[in-house]
């Protein structure tokens, strides 16, 4: 399994060797060894999520209370997505910088996301399906979010999905009333890269 961090510490693509013959693909998107091999450390899975989305939703900016955190182990199973690793930790040497990576069911790549790290993605297309493997299940006193259409963040969306037709934004209710990232600094609800860092960095 190829690997390299994206520009946020602590955000990783993974790409996995993939079979093809006539019959169709086979690929392992997640191996406990290939996992650790890459990345220094096993990863702790508590749970297994899907979601299908049309063409232009975008879902996130998420992020977890650290401690415990939630890692993420993200890779899209049909269609595609334009995932999003957004620096939120506060001391940071990146803090408020994001990067991207396109995950779709053509290359198959996965993206490991550390505790402490914002994760979004955007739909290019209905019916886009993303798995996510995460190492802390859900508790939604835990749960946050920075609105993805925060201006001071800037977050650049597509305009248009993978077949080129135009699309804007669709966030749930909840998403669209997340704030800022000001005002989740300002509110203490960001984590720190100072308890962060061992994470991004085993």
């Amino acid at each position: 399994m190829e690997r390299h961090e994206l520009g946020v510490p602590g955000a990783w693509v993974l790409e996995p060797r993939q079979f093809r013959d006539p019959r169709g693909t086979f690929l392992e998107w997640f191996t406990d060894e290939d996992f650790q091999a890459a990345l220094g450390h096993r990863f702790d899975l508590r749970q297994a999520n899907l979601s299908v989305s049309a063409a232009g939703v975008v879902r996130g900016v998420h992020f977890a209370d650290v401690p415990p955190g939630q890692a993420k182990y993200v890779t899209c199973m049909a269609g595609a997505v334009l995932d999003v690793a957004v620096d939120i930790r506060v001391g940071s040497p990146t803090f408020g910088q994001w990067d991207t990576v396109l995950l779709d069911d053509v290359d198959r790549r996965a993206v490991y996301l550390a505790e402490g790290l914002g994760h979004a993605f955007m739909s290019l297309g209905d019916g886009a399906t993303v798995a996510y493997l995460c190492s802390t299940g859900y508790a939604p006193e835990r749960e946050h979010g920075v609105n993805p259409l925060d201006p001071d963040l800037g977050i650049v969306w597509p305009t248009a999905d993978r077949a080129g037709n135009p699309v804007a934004p669709l966030l749930s209710a909840k998403d669209e009333a997340a704030p800022s990232l000001a005002e989740a600094r300002a509110a203490g609800l960001l984590p720190t890269w100072e308890v962060c860092a061992p994470y991004a960095g085993r």
